[in-house]
């Protein structure tokens, strides 16, 4: 039978014992750490996860109170509130017991013990503690995909070429464990191509957990990738696994990631050159077995240049770049689309029967849409919802298609860069100068739209 792969401490001051129990045990378990110091016990503690803990009750020559094993008890518990504690002595004091079972000791052996009792004992905790720590991961877990339930997964639904040499790198990499990085404007699907690696990969059986970094405050950063322990900071009435712990053994979408601070940047490689996390609030050693895909809307090489994105993380997340397609480059799916979202919507708010002619259409395909699928399903939602005739028409898509053809007609010219400049100003006069707000009217990152400022001497 293979060993489990539980970590094991072992605190006796008797150098025998410690030998005699870790040979019985590692027969069981793939870790067994042994200290007859306590000071270089607690230090281990600290730098470790140990699913199991045998702490003796006595170090000193001739002592029997318990004192110092109550004490160290008491100091791990302190530290790590979830820590599974066997205390055992030679001295079957049932006070003893009591007082451990009080601070928050998980049983008690008394000396000599036999090698079953042993066995069966650690074991039980050993299960106990993997049981606990299960839960706590299913619950988190649950909440992640609950959220991710309620907000709607989708699918990725394509039939231009455009889209083909997408599809086929997917095909590729999906196989693979290799860090992803899908790059692409705001609604162009990025999440859906994600999951599309996950559904093919290995790990297609495991969780896929997503994590908007957009919407994460930097107080709560850690909390939530990394997790937290018990009595960590003020609300932290429970112990509760992070983002990456609840994705272990499956894939890990870090969404938004150049929105990334560069204090929480470096939190972000250090997980992932490690390995392995810290939850907050304690100093135990949790490895990782995850696939990493991220996505950004930005020019994270830009990114770099301008020292707003770390190169060394850009390195560790971009072994296979996938560049998603804008709508405006796949115009054959515009048709497709928008008869899939009005099947879909027209299900949804029970109004069967809506179409919409071919001169609409071709309405709708001129259009330039800059939020992307994201925009022109939010589009047929809408026109669904408010239609009040059996057939759609274009403006009940977009309301804004006249005023948008009159904006280009203004410039008088189909030049891209005058085009680019009179959106952007456009934008400014909008959000009366707010850089941040007409950065995400515009699509792009406040350093490129800063950048174009200064171009167009705006």
């Amino acid at each position: 039978m293979a060993a489990e792969k539980g970590n094991i401490l072992i605190i006796d001051d008797d150098q025998g014992v410690l030998y005699t129990v870790k040979m019985i045990l590692k027969q069981q378990y793939q870790n067994v750490h042994t200290e007859n110091n306590p000071a270089a016990a607690f230090e281990s503690f600290l730098k470790y996860n140990y699913d199991v803990v045998l702490l003796d009750m006595n170090f000193r020559s001739g002592a029997t109170d318990g004192k110092e094993g109550l004490e160290l008890l008491t100091k791990m518990l302190a530290e790590k509130p979830d820590t599974h504690i066997i205390m055992h002595t030679a001295y079957g004091d049932i006070d003893l017991a009591v007082q451990a079972m009080k601070i928050g000791a998980i049983d008690f052996l008394v000396k000599p013990w036999e090698k079953e009792k042993l066995l069966s004992t650690v074991n039980n905790v050993y299960q106990l503690k993997k049981s606990r720590q299960e839960l706590s991961q299913a619950k988190s877990r649950e909440e992640a995909l609950k959220r991710d339930i309620e907000k709607g997964a989708g699918e990725l639904l394509w039939k231009d070429k455009s889209m083909q040499s997408l599809m086929q790198v997917i095909d590729k990499v999906a196989a693979t464990s290799a860090n992803i990085l899908i790059l692409g404007e705001n609604g162009t699907g990025k999440e859906l191509v994600a999951r599309a690696i996950h559904r093919q990969s290995k790990r297609a059986d495991k969780p896929f957990i997503k994590v908007d970094l957009g919407t994460i405050s930097e107080t709560l950063f850690e909390s939530e990738l990394f997790g937290h322990a018990k009595g960590a900071f003020t609300d932290a009435k429970e112990a509760k696994a992070g983002r990456f712990e609840i994705a272990e053994g499956g894939t890990l979408f870090l969404d938004e990631i150049g929105n990334l601070s560069l204090n929480m940047q470096a939190k972000i490689l250090t997980a992932i050159q490690n390995k392995q996390i810290n939850r907050v609030g304690s100093s135990g050693i949790i490895n990782l077995d995850i696939r990493l895909i991220c996505a950004t809307n930005k020019d994270l090489y830009r990114e770099v240049e301008d020292k707003e994105f770390r190169q060394d993380l850009l390195y560790r997340i971009n072994t296979v770049e996938l560049p998603v397609p804008p709508l405006r480059n796949r115009t054959r799916d515009i048709p497709f689309l928008i008869l899939h979202f009005i099947k879909e919507f027209s299900k949804k708010y029970d109004k069967r029967g809506l179409t919409i002619d071919a001169n609409e259409m071709d309405e709708l395909m001129d259009y330039n849409w800059p939020g992307n699928v994201r925009e022109l399903q939010h589009a047929a939602e809408r026109a669904v919802i408010l239609s009040t005739a059996s057939k759609l028409e274009s403006k009940d898509f977009i309301q804004k298609l006249e005023m948008n053809s009159n904006f280009i007609k203004s410039t008088n010219s189909f030049d891209v860069k005058e085009v680019e400049k009179l959106t952007i100003k456009e934008a400014l006069i909008k959000t009366k100068g707010n850089l941040s707000h007409a950065a995400s009217e515009l699509g792009m990152g406040r350093t490129t739209l800063y950048r174009k400022i200064k171009k167009y001497q705006l």
